[in-house]
């Protein structure tokens, strides 16, 4: 089984979106604080962005949601139960969940900015722009994946949909890539694919349950379990 998670998983733990109803973060685009070209054109804003963001989920706690799939997760075993995010805060980790999958990187780690080989750290302070690569002492920018950048361990992703029989998509549309690939695959390998969304994106899914991932993944859990 492989689960694919976005921002509705983590919603009802009071996770701040990027953007308000303006589309805007204190008056900036957001291209302006999550992009490659913003990091390098102002590096200072960005660090505050993201220093923000820090700060706001570290009062944030798994939900329902979270804490199923990592009940899920503990009675099947990680290797059969593989945890896909699209989102950057943790809390699947915090939850208990094992060897997640981060995709667009995560709030807690900082990269080098020369090079994504490099040694990542983990970090959940204030940046002040004093961290400095072990390796070539360049700068260290949050290890999130920005606009125009391609989202981490695809190939993995890959495999690992090719080889599951069963494919869960939670609080994600499955109309926007990469996820629209990732069930479009899984559904021509013939695994059995189900969308958790109160919004239901339909496509490719044979299954659908228009609710929060909160309410929902505590019961279908359960109900996977029981049949396990």
């Amino acid at each position: 089984m492989l689960v694919l998670s976005g921002a509705g998983l983590s919603a009802a733990s009071g996770v701040p979106t990027f953007r308000d109803k303006d589309g805007l973060w204190e008056g900036h685009e957001v291209t302006d604080v999550a992009t490659p070209e913003a990091w390098f054109r102002d590096p200072e804003l960005v660090r505050r962005f993201y220093n923000e963001r820090r700060i706001a989920c570290q009062a944030t706690e798994p939900n329902t949601g979270h804490r199923a799939l990592a009940a899920l997760q503990a009675s099947l075993g990680n290797e059969r139960v593989i945890l896909v995010t699209q989102n950057i805060d943790g809390l699947l980790q915090k939850a208990g969940c094992l060897n997640v999958i981060e995709m667009h990187g995560s709030l807690w780690k900082l990269r080098c900015e020369a090079s994504s080989e490099h040694p990542r750290i983990q970090f959940s302070g204030a940046q002040t722009g004093a961290e400095s690569c072990t390796i070539c002492a360049a700068a260290m920018r949050p290890d999130v994946v920005w606009f125009g950048e391609q989202p981490y361990f695809m190939a993995s992703i890959a495999e690992a949909i090719s080889r599951c029989g069963t494919f869960w998509s939670v609080g994600t549309s499955g109309l926007v890539y990469p996820a629209a690939g990732f069930v479009r695959q899984a559904s021509a390998m013939g695994a059995l694919c189900l969308e958790v969304n109160p919004n239901p994106s339909g496509g490719f899914f044979h299954r659908v349950v228009a609710e929060n991932a909160e309410t929902a993944l505590p019961r279908l859990t359960k109900a996977w379990l029981d049949q396990s």
